[in-house]
């Protein structure tokens, strides 16, 4: 991710064209994101929210928000949330994600990522990340719990 991600999304999140330049500097640095058009909404230590409309290119035969644009959000959020949580001397990367689908997602949906605080420990450790995707209407469509390799740099 870019360097201090929290410093940049708290200069440029103010306002709704700096948290869209904000996603696409993201989507740069982390080019697969872009296939879902994300708007990081929210970012702060513990917690990120992530929007994604729908659209046709992430649509599925029936009409539906695809279950894969979901974990890509479902990633993004966790992630963004995990960066800025760790100490600066800790790194991630995500080793699982168990997801369950509960209802078609339409519309525009918020991906809702929760994580602990870690210790700066010298040895590698596992960390979950909750991840919630919303409807317009506050329904639960989707959630993910991704387990995190947090280790020193």
């Amino acid at each position: 991710m870019p360097a201090n991600a929290l410093t940049m999304f708290r200069r440029l999140g103010g306002s709704a064209p700096g948290r869209w330049l904000f996603s696409r500097i993201i989507c740069w640095k982390a080019p697969y994101f872009g296939s879902i058009a994300p708007r990081i909404e929210i970012l702060e230590p513990g917690r990120c929210v992530v929007r994604l409309r729908q659209r046709r290119a992430i649509q599925n035969h029936i009409g539906t928000v695809h279950a894969i644009a979901m974990c890509n959000a479902a990633e993004l959020a966790g992630g963004m949330a995990t960066e800025v949580t760790i100490p600066d001397s800790m790194r991630w990367i995500p080793k699982g994600m168990s997801v369950r689908y509960r209802k078609k997602a339409l519309g525009v949906l918020h991906a809702s990522a929760r994580v602990e605080q870690v210790s700066d420990d010298t040895a590698g450790q596992e960390l979950h990340v909750l991840v919630e995707v919303r409807d317009s209407a506050d329904e639960l469509v989707f959630d993910a719990d991704i387990t995190m390799w947090v280790s020193p740099r």
